[in-house]
C-alpha cells in the first residue's frame, strides 16, 4: 500500500521538549500543508509527573488541579507546534477530552479564552470516562502550516 496520498509524503515530527509519547506515535505528523497533533496531555517533559496530581498507591487519581493540568497541555502543545516550525496561531482545530466536564469545563473553557484569545480555531470537547494515564485532560490538534513553514525538523 502506498504510504503518501496524492503523492504528498508525510513526516513525523518529535521534540525532545515535550513529554514522550505514552505509545507507538509521533507527536506530529505533517501532510501537505496541514500538521496533525498526537493527543497531548498535561505530563512534563522527561518524567512522569503529572502537575497538580495526587495519586494514591495505586496509581489513581486522589486530587487534581484542572487549571494546572490546562496551562501544562496549552505548554506542551505550543512546543510541539514550535517544533514543527508552526505557530500557536496556525491551529485550526481543537478536539478537547475531558474527564470530569461537569466540574472542569468552566475553568477549562476560561483558559482557553485566555490562550486562544487571538486564534479562535474551531473546537469540540467531549467528555470521556478515562485517559491512558492519569490525567483529567488531553488536547488533539489539527494546524494549516503557511509556505514558509515547509521545512519541518523533527527533533528538537
Amino acid at each position: 500500500m502506498n504510504k503518501t496520498m496524492n503523492n504528498t509524503a508525510s513526516s513525523a515530527i518529535n521534540s525532545k521538549k515535550a513529554p514522550k509519547p505514552v505509545g507507538l506515535y509521533p507527536h506530529a505528523k505533517k501532510v501537505g500543508n496541514l500538521l496533525f497533533l498526537s493527543g497531548v496531555g498535561p505530563r512534563q517533559a522527561g518524567t512522569d509527573k503529572i502537575p497538580g496530581v495526587e495519586l494514591n498507591e495505586q496509581g489513581e487519581i486522589i486530587r487534581y488541579d484542572i487549571e494546572a493540568q490546562c496551562r501544562s497541555v496549552f505548554d506542551n502543545v505550543r512546543t510541539i507546534m514550535e517544533a514543527a516550525g508552526a505557530s500557536w496561531l496556525d491551529i485550526v482545530d481543537v478536539t478537547v477530552f475531558l474527564t470530569n466536564i461537569k466540574d472542569d469545563f468552566a475553568t477549562y473553557n476560561r483558559l482557553y479564552a485566555e490562550y486562544f484569545h487571538d486564534n479562535q480555531p474551531c473546537r469540540t470537547t467531549v467528555e470521556i470516562n478515562k485517559l491512558p494515564t492519569p490525567i483529567a485532560i488531553e488536547l488533539k490538534c489539527i494546524a494549516e502550516l503557511s509556505s514558509s513553514n515547509n521545512s519541518v525538523t523533527t527533533s528538537q
